[in-house]
């Protein structure tokens, strides 16, 4: 029986061209708009090229011109960066006999600190206080001594108001040396702002490695990881033998003036150190200070004073500082200088304390760069925490 379906229409051919084949599809319009050349499309690779370079430079300006309107905001976050070094350094070195979570030693870390500057205040402060009440009438009186003394010797000339314009202009700078060790610092906020950046960047620091990783590109995040691994490590040791040093100076020289019965060898003791945070210039500063209030009890104390100060600067600088530059950035003591000189001068006291983790990092990143561009062959860290 015949099917009653009629037969499907067959489709007609394929429409041909002149040489049989089929004609190619029409795209979309809005596809054909979309892949069209526009006013800024560059066809030619090397013109391309040289825009590219062209945008990177002009990127690089425009945060060069934005890194110095946000200058002093930038050094107070690298000021907690700092810090929050010093924070993770402590809590690494307890993990070494205490294994707990990483949360658990950074609390105990700044508990131990909160309590030991409470200890420190109650105890020994108030005694501390009254002699930096004193020891800018005792610098006065000292220096009117040595000025007079060196115009009786024809040395300098000078007049009354001349010496007394110096005098004052050196107590102005003495009594704000006595206040930052006493603990008035103006920058409050600056400072409250640097110990709660320091906290949150030594909890975990991760999140924000992470962070700065995504906005580079994929194939630099490897470099950035080495470099941040680096910049870590140099920073701990860094601030570790800092610590070292300010604690064995300020020790000795309290200890050895407290022996010949110098006045104020406790303050002297924690001006040293603290000014041990600041190679070159603290010892020096620490030194006259020092020698100033020996003579103040005749020539032999004077002289006790210099041996002392001799002796303290023969083991900062030949036992102290040279490990300390082994194990984490050996800086040229005239680059540190003049490092610290820009910074003092472009952002005052924060400026000069953080010139040298500063230019350590500095250091620490062209050493890399040298790496990755495979000119020097340097060692990778060994942190065994």
């Amino acid at each position: 029986m015949p099917d009653p379906t009629p037969p499907a229409a067959e489709a007609p051919p394929p429409e041909t061209g002149v040489s049989g084949k089929a004609p190619p599809r029409r795209k979309p319009a809005k596809l054909r708009a979309a892949r069209a050349s526009g006013p800024t499309d560059i066809h030619d690779p090397m013109v391309r090229q040289e825009a590219k370079k062209a945008l990177i430079w002009l990127g690089i300006a425009g945060l060069m011109g934005l890194s110095v309107v946000l200058a002093e905001p930038l050094l107070i976050v690298f000021g907690g960066m700092v810090f929050g070094a010093l924070i993770d350094g402590g809590a690494r070195l307890l993990g070494k006999v205490l294994p707990v979570g990483r949360v658990w030693r950074v609390t105990i870390v700044l508990i131990g600190s909160v309590v030991f500057s409470l200890w420190f205040v109650t105890y020994a402060g108030t005694h501390i206080a009254d002699q930096a009440a004193a020891l800018p009438a005792t610098l006065q009186a000292q220096a009117m001594k040595l000025l007079h003394w060196a115009e009786a010797h024809r040395i300098v000339t000078l007049n009354t108001r001349m010496i007394q314009s110096l005098t004052e202009q050196a107590i102005i700078g003495v009594g704000q040396l006595s206040g930052y060790v006493g603990g008035v610092i103006g920058g409050m906020t600056t400072l409250f702002l640097i110990l709660v950046l320091g906290i949150y960047f030594a909890i975990d620091p991760r999140p924000y490695q992470r962070g700065l990783a995504w906005m580079l590109p994929r194939e630099s995040r490897p470099f950035f990881e080495d470099l941040f691994t680096h910049m870590g490590l140099t920073m701990r040791r860094l601030l570790f033998g800092r610590l070292i040093g300010m604690v064995v100076e300020g020790v000795t020289i309290a200890v050895a003036l407290r022996v010949y019965n110098v006045p104020m060898a406790a303050l002297l003791g924690l001006i040293a150190g603290a000014l041990a945070f600041l190679p070159n210039i603290g010892a020096a500063i620490s030194g006259i200070i020092m020698v100033l209030v020996g003579f103040s009890g005749g020539l032999d104390m004077g002289l006790w004073c210099i041996g002392v100060w001799a002796v303290v600067l023969f083991i900062d600088g030949n036992i102290i500082v040279p490990i300390v530059a082994k194990k984490s950035a050996d800086l040229a003591p005239a680059l540190v200088l003049a490092m610290q000189l820009i910074m003092g001068t472009l952002f005052g006291l924060l400026g000069l304390v953080l010139a040298d983790p500063m230019l350590a990092m500095l250091k620490v990143s062209l050493e890399r760069l040298a790496v990755r561009s495979g000119k020097h062959d340097l060692p990778a860290p060994q942190d065994p925490a």
